[in-house]
């Protein structure tokens, strides 16, 4: 959210923003040329291939780039703050390389009528992508802005430096600064390639831990969400469904509804029903009044079989991910495992929200979302409306990690909003459509095989994985719950594979490991037996899990140190560097048990083969009586290339690590035939604030020079990796079916 919004908004505040009334004139002349790319959710096109980052698709400056007379810049970027820390990162980047104050560095996030189409804010792309943009295009601005300093003070280019102030000095003394240079400098021009950008050693803001600029109002009880957004004259609307994902309410006649004192609008098309009141607690009383109604389900049932049972009971495309064989010796020790994931909720601490208003014949919604401009199009389509007549803003939520409820809900904000012309309306749901109706992180199947041979060397690796898509955002109407609910009602898109590199269920199955014999088959299944899509790392929750608890089994049936064994069969560089950093910090040589229960683990990942380097010790108690696993201390190390402010990567892998403890060892949705059945925390566990480990340690490691890695989901599979390899090394006992919750644990440990 901008500054102004931040602040209870009065009428003319509101208007007086850089918001409805005068959103169009803001559009840069580039980005008003190339508006338009990306329909279909694949992206604006490539046009500038020799270009960095999202520079391929917007080339021109004034995308990302607007330096006023005052010398203060606004940067924008399509990519979105979702809590990982973005706004502040990217502003480093600007800030340093146009060698500004970073508080004269004003970062806008993606906005339909402001911001380039950088896609999806999602698989830690923000830096890669966005980053390396802004950076480029920075520098480039910084070259034109010196250039042109020279040239009016009649000097060489190499007379002439910047100040880091937003001043440039020739040798001589005299001085412009940027706001004097802007005045009578286009931006309008396409970037090179070749700027050149400033050195590790000449850095003022980049690689220092700038606070991040969007934590005082999440701790000062500020507007910090979505959530928290008040507009003048605001409507309040509440979903009206049933308990959870099919099934359908028996609702009493419209005309009945119509009279229930407190309601302003009953809104209804087809099987979509929503309040809309005055006040809140109207709202929601009158939907807790009408869900009291009876349901029926008319869909197929949910199954109520293993996570196995269910995915291979249903039909697969079977895809080939690596199908290498080197000659090698036969293996002389094997070990096969199968290891599961559960299906997971988003668990967000929000339920998800969203504002919309229908004001001079501009709809504009205020989202959560992780795709802002799909938003958009899915507005457009759903209402059957020109999509210049709609604009999409992003607004921070309390949570999302994935494809939670934040699409339906704006979706179903904006159909609402039509209703009531000139009225903002807020729409919110309840913490149990959120967990009976988001999409849940698919349920996930892996089989593994593999091999040692008499040298204690891998020889032999099988690794197939069953899953559906984890991607189902939607791009059109078809893809959110009201367009199903409607009349006429919108195809659902058919579920499709996300191809390697990124993958989806295929995510991370492929080893980074130098292994000469590898099989990888993904089992795609594209049917559904319950709503799913992306949810935090995708498949390489589960794949990494898997390759590393795999790992661990070789190295005890060799009797080889873990490290060692990975050590011995990984040939890249960085890898090597970042696993002997988070050893040698940890003491995995010096490592002693200290009674029975206690452990240590340890795992690895490059996330998507392609992203951060991440490696996590740590270190575990299991109490025997109980069950429960806690977890004493953590050391990870990552390596994420040029790094832009230590403390952010930091927070990102620290969060990756409790987040994924808490998938490990509590999460899972359930269900019986009829209901999801976890609606609430009772039924839905996450770990709490006692749970957390005492000691959380991370190392960045340096790498000046080198580009941009995404860093945001690269903890989540190494760490729920770690917590089974030291339960293993705890008890004795292998773990292969995520939750390791304490029921489970302690049934199998209370005889040992």
């Amino acid at each position: 959210m901008s500054a102004s919004s931040r602040q209870l908004l009065s009428r003319r505040s509101f208007l007086a923003s850089s918001g409805i009334v005068v959103a169009f004139s803001l559009v840069s002349p580039a980005f008003a040329q190339l508006a338009g790319g990306g329909e279909g959710g694949a992206g604006p096109p490539v046009i500038a291939p020799q270009l960095l980052g999202s520079l391929k698709s917007y080339p021109y400056l004034d995308s990302w780039i607007q330096i006023d007379s005052t010398g203060h810049a606004t940067v924008f970027t399509g990519k979105a703050e979702l809590g990982q820390g973005i706004k502040t990162a990217l502003l480093q980047v600007a800030a340093e390389e146009l060698d500004m104050r970073p508080e004269h560095v004003r970062l806008v996030t993606v906005d339909t009528a402001r911001t380039p189409d950088e896609g999806l804010t999602a698989g830690s792309h923000s830096m890669q992508d966005s980053g390396t943009a802004i950076r480029n295009a920075s520098a480039n601005v910084r070259m034109l802005l010196t250039q042109n300093a020279a040239s009016r003070l009649n000097v060489a280019m190499d007379q002439v430096e910047t100040l880091g102030n937003g001043t440039i000095r020739a040798s001589d003394g005299r001085s412009l600064t940027y706001g004097e240079i802007a005045a009578g400098l286009s931006l309008h021009v396409e970037a090179v390639q070749n700027a050149p950008l400033r050195k590790k050693v000449q850095f003022r803001t980049m690689g220092t831990d700038l606070p991040r600029v969007d934590i005082p109002a999440k701790t000062t009880g500020g507007q910090a969400f979505i959530q928290d957004m008040r507009l003048p004259d605001m409507l309040f609307a509440r979903v009206v469904r049933g308990p959870s994902q099919g099934t359908r309410l028996q609702l009493p006649p419209t005309a009945e509804i119509e009279k229930l004192p407190g309601i302003f609008k009953f809104v209804e098309d087809g099987n979509f029903h929503a309040i809309v009141a005055e006040k809140e607690w109207d709202a929601i009383r009158l939907m807790r009044q009408l869900q009291a109604s009876p349901y029926d389900r008319p869909g197929p049932p949910f199954p109520t079989g293993s996570v196995t049972e269910t995915l291979k009971s249903l039909p697969a495309v079977d895809i080939v991910i690596l199908d290498v064989h080197r000659p090698v010796p036969p293996a002389v020790k094997t070990v096969s495992a199968r290891y599961t994931r559960q299906w997971i909720s988003h668990g967000s601490i929000g339920p998800s929200c969203a504002v919309a208003w229908l004001k001079d014949d501009l709809l504009t919604i205020w989202t959560h979302s992780q795709g802002t401009f799909d938003v958009r199009r899915v507005a457009a389509d759903l209402l059957r409306r020109p999509i210049e007549k709609i604009r999409a803003i992003h607004v921070e939520g309390s949570g999302c990690y994935g494809q939670n409820g934040a699409d339906d809900v704006a979706a179903e904000a904006a159909f609402i909003a039509m209703a009531v012309p000139g009225r903002p309306v807020k729409l919110q749901w309840m913490r149990e459509q959120e967990f009976g109706w988001e999409p849940l992180g698919p349920g996930m199947v892996t089989e593994l095989e593999a091999g040692l041979d008499a040298n204690n060397h891998i020889v032999l690796w099988k690794h197939d994985v069953w899953s559906n898509p984890h991607n189902n955002r939607p791009t059109n109407a078809g893809g959110v719950l009201i367009g199903n609910e409607v009349i006429p009602s919108f195809p659902i898109p058919v579920g499709r594979p996300i191809p390697m590199p990124e993958g989806d269920g295929s995510r991370n199955s492929n080893p980074l490991y130098d292994l000469p014999s590898m099989d990888v088959l993904y089992h795609f299944i594209k049917d559904m037996p319950i709503r799913v899509s992306a949810l935090r790392s995708l498949g390489a929750h589960l794949n990494v899990f898997s390759i590393e608890s795999m790992f661990d089994e070789l190295a005890r049936v060799g009797g080889v140190d873990p490290l060692d064994l990975r050590m011995n069969h990984m040939v890249d560089d960085r890898a090597r560097r970042v696993m002997e950093t988070a050893a040698t910090a940890f003491g995995w040589r010096q490592r002693q048990r200290k009674g029975p229960m206690h452990g240590y683990g340890m795992a690895f990942a490059r996330y998507k083969n392609l992203g951060a380097y991440c490696a996590v010790c740590l270190e575990l108690d299991v109490d025997p009586n109980t069950g429960l696993i806690s977890v004493q201390r953590v050391q990870a190390a990552v390596d994420c290339g040029e790094i832009v402010n230590p403390n952010g990567v930091q927070n990102q892998v620290e969060g990756a690590i409790i987040q994924s403890l808490s998938w490990c060892t509590r999460e899972a949705a359930t269900n019986n035939d009829t209901l999801r059945t976890s609606f609430d925390w009772s039924e839905y566990p996450i770990l709490r604030f006692r749970d957390i480990p005492e000691n959380i340690n991370v190392i960045v490691v340096e790498q000046p020079g080198l580009p941009f890695l995404g860093v945001a989901e690269c903890g989540q599979g190494p760490t729920s990796a770690a917590v089974a390899n030291a339960v293993a090394d705890a008890t004795g006992v292998r773990f292969r079916d995520m939750p390791l919750t304490p029921e489970k644990v302690r049934a199998a440990v209370i005889t040992l």
